[in-house]
């Protein structure tokens, strides 16, 4: 097998020629967002918007911070600005039930005019009904009806009295009521005297008496009906004047709001009130006159009255221009769905029709709702209440379900259609176990539009790219960055994606580099960002992360961790892994250590006996040894156990990246042959041998290269890393000199073969015709160490049997 060559410093770091650019600066550029390198969102987004039906509502998904709340917000404000403003929201007063409010749709900005005139109206009628009932035809009017009862009422006993006169009979009113007596001479008789009459004499005045009293009874009988026809004919009074007082005002309202037969009823129902509530609107004007008052009337029930004919405009659009774009923040119940507010009145709460309050859905109706899934789900009610609403395509104000104040009066408000696009911001990790758990999840959202977080590094979409970089500079209002800084800018977008030939399409991280590059600008006293402005804003941001890193490197280079960089150990390897802290990474090389010993063909997993290790690591484990059955196993059984640990490792262990060093490091001690620890080898490994590529190749080569340059820089030192990961490779400048000048090396390989020579200086050797491992080869050394363990193993087990035997 021809040695593993190393890599060359062309294939470690893909550049950004500047030339690529037709521009000097940024400034050039005219900063439109195409956004660069979401073609699946863009077309998602563009179908979810376009087709009608419901349901199709959207889920933009994808990492945090990859600009799906810019590029939604761009795009639909794009959408909207094309379509018509939709409808005012009103809520009026339900005269016939008042806990019922009723809702009214108007075009944008009438909703407004309607308040403004009823206010009006309002400040009319305080002023023409009382002077309307303070005219001398009402009073005359008024003062007829009273005379016409009271004199009925006194022609009756008039004509009571007068046939008892002619019975020879007084009436007398007394506080106790009408009372009738006999008279003799023209004097009421005592009772001596009324027994001295004859007794026929007596009986007739006793009858007439009582008949009289039955006369009395029945006029006492009649006169509630003459006070009902009173006040009837009084009501009918006031309501003639009130109609003529208030119904020209009306009636010019009408006219200007004949468009609208909604309106047109509903003063239609005002006019009635007005009419049928005169006096108490003057009552409540009189006790309720000014703001001194006002919170006295509120509670003794006045002010209600008097605000019964507002219009509370929920959701105005005045001053809109194309349909709504709402960004709800705190998307709560009540913030989302709209409220009631409460007033406190004698102990409880009250509401009415103008303490209704609008919801992001309502302000957003007709239009677009963006809101954050994660915020959203963690609102009691929330997300019910959202699925309700646009399942039922309608939209009210009520308290959730399970949710009630004590001791309230509420309301019903009439619901409203609803036609809007909701687009909800999530990660795909939300968006698929909404997709398990919810049901109606996807019913209701069934357009995903998957954001990508990297983009292709084609020269196209260098240049798109670059386009990018000018409009988040002109967004942030920075200073304009030449080509070389936009390279730069570029070459950086390559390493945060981890890939050379892609590029990171994390729009904030990207906009914190700009930013900060143009701080270190302007502390230069440069007007254009150039490249080295944006180095010092990348140097700045790793020095402000790393103590962590630091400490663990001053660790090793004063012994406290133990790491070798030169010599050869037997069952000793370099392994690598990389930390994360916050937003910040960093690659940490650790001792993997094998130990091996008669047993019965296991390999123990240290790390995952004292539950250190995760199930991806313990699966990496189980196919080594696999890997190991199926090499040497086939003829002979494995009579041995080994062990392997990461040493020194006190918080937890996963992934498989490590398992072609755990490998390496389980053949060395079998065939007790050393390992060059001037190398450090990442890589997870296949049952077939072959070497799989890892995550955060970059930073593990530059954590063990940060630890062999701390030491000194031998030539001898490098790390293997699997051949599928070299396109991944964007290594600091100074790991790409060192290995330019042969003072560090990075060689790739594609099977655990290729490196085995690289690392033993043994290879590894294949099987021959005969079944046999070449002399001199690794497996050779592997096989005859395991050929002793099983002889061992036999002897053993036949020395066991002959004692227990015995």
């Amino acid at each position: 097998m021809a040695p593993v060559e190393r890599l060359g410093p062309d294939r470690l770091y893909r550049r950004c020629d500047p030339d690529l650019f037709d521009f000097e600066t940024t400034a050039e550029l005219d900063g439109a967002n195409d956004f660069v390198g979401q073609p699946r969102a863009l077309a998602a987004v563009h179908f979810g918007l376009g087709i009608a039906g419901a349901g199709y509502n959207l889920f933009a998904l994808g990492p945090t911070g990859t600009g799906k709340r810019y590029f939604v917000e761009h795009f639909l404000a794009e959408q909207a600005a094309r379509q018509p403003v939709p409808d005012d929201l009103c809520y009026l007063n339900n005269f016939a039930e008042p806990n019922k409010p009723r809702a009214l749709l108007l075009p944008a900005g009438t909703g407004v005019g309607l308040r403004a005139d009823l206010n009006h109206l309002m400040e009319e009628v305080s002023s023409v009904l009382p002077a309307a009932f303070e005219t001398e035809e009402y009073q005359a009017r008024l003062h007829a009806i009273e005379d016409a009862f009271k004199q009925r009422s006194a022609s009756r006993f008039e004509e009571i009295q007068e046939r008892a006169q002619a019975q020879g009979i007084a009436m007398r009113h007394t506080p106790a009521g009408v009372m009738f007596a006999p008279l003799g001479d023209g004097e009421v008789l005592s009772a001596e005297a009324f027994e001295q009459l004859a007794e026929e004499e007596q009986q007739r005045l006793r009858d007439d008496i009582e008949a009289l009293q039955q006369e009395v009874q029945k006029v006492l009988r009649e006169m509630p009906g003459w006070e009902r026809e009173r006040r009837v004919r009084v009501r009918e009074l006031n309501r003639e004047i009130s109609d003529f007082a208030v119904g020209p005002l009306i009636d010019e309202l009408r006219v200007r709001f004949s468009d609208y037969p909604a309106v047109v009823a509903y003063l239609d129902t005002v006019r009635q009130d007005f009419v049928d509530n005169a006096r108490q609107l003057l009552q409540a004007k009189e006790q309720a006159p000014d703001q001194a008052t006002a919170g006295a009337a509120r509670a003794s029930g006045v002010v209600p009255l008097l605000r019964r004919y507002q219009v509370n405009v929920v959701v105005d659009r005045g001053d809109a221009s194309g349909a709504p774009v709402i960004f709800e923040d705190n998307p709560s119940y009540p913030n989302l769905l709209g409220r009631i507010e409460h007033l406190a009145q004698m102990g409880a709460l009250v509401t009415d029709f103008t303490l209704i309050r609008p919801g992001a859905l309502h302000r957003a109706n007709g239009g677009y709702l963006i809101l954050e899934a994660h915020q959203l789900l963690q609102h009691p009610f929330a997300w019910e209440g959202l699925k309700r609403a646009l399942k039922a395509r309608q939209l009210g104000i009520e308290a959730p379900q399970g949710s009630s104040l004590i001791s309230t009066v509420s309301l019903e408000p009439e619901r409203v259609p609803l036609e809007v696009k909701v687009v909800l911001l999530g990660d795909r990790s939300l968006y698929y176990q909404l997709s398990a758990v919810d049901p109606e999840f996807l019913e209701l959202f069934k357009v995903a539009a998957d954001f990508d977080d990297v983009i292709d590094r084609s020269d196209e979409g260098q240049r798109r790219y670059a386009n990018l970089i000018a409009a988040l500079i002109q967004g942030q209002e920075l200073r304009p960055y030449d080509r070389s800084a936009v390279a730069r800018v570029t070459e950086q977008g390559a390493r945060m994606a981890g890939d050379a030939d892609k590029l990171s399409a994390h729009t904030a991280s990207l906009t914190d580099l700009l930013r900060e590059a143009d701080y270190w600008a302007g502390e230069a006293g440069n007007s254009v960002v150039a490249a080295d402005d944006v180095q010092r804003a990348i140097d700045a941001q790793t020095y402000r992360a790393d103590r962590l890193r630091s400490r663990h490197q001053e660790g090793i280079l004063r012994n406290t961790i133990y790491i070798d960089t030169d010599g050869a150990k037997v069952g000793q390897i370099n392994g690598l892994s990389v930390i994360q802290v916050g937003a910040f990474a960093f690659g940490r090389p650790s001792r993997i250590t094998a130990r091996v010993r008669l047993g019965k063909g296991e390999v123990v997993d240290i790390e995952r006996e004292v539950d250190l290790g995760g199930s991806l690591h313990a699966k990496g484990v189980l196919i080594l040894a696999s890997f190991l059955g199926a090499h040497f196993g086939s003829e002979q059984p494995l009579s041995l156990s080994a062990s392997l640990v990461f040493e020194q490792s006190y918080s937890g262990v996963d992934g498989d990246s490590a398992s072609a060093a755990e490998l390496y490091a389980l053949l060395s001690a079998i065939a007790e042959v050393p390992i060059d620890q001037s190398f450090a080898i990442t890589g997870s490994v296949n049952q077939h041998g072959e070497v799989q590529p890892i995550g955060g190749v970059n930073e593990k080569i530059e954590g063990f290269f940060d630890l062999c340059k701390a030491r000194g820089l031998s030539g001898e030192q490098g790390v293997v890393i699997p051949a599928s990961n070299v396109k991944h490779l964007m290594l600091r400048e100074e790991v790409v000199e060192a290995v330019a000048a042969d003072r560090f090396h990075i060689f790739p390989i594609e099977t655990i073969d290729q490196g085995a020579e690289l690392l033993m200086g043994l290879p590894m050797g294949g099987r021959d015709a005969g079944g046999a491992y070449p002399e001199g080869s690794l497996s050779h050394r592997v096989e005859e160490r395991l050929t002793v363990f099983a002889a061992r193993w036999k002897d053993f087990a036949a020395s066991t049997a002959r004692t227990t035997g015995s």
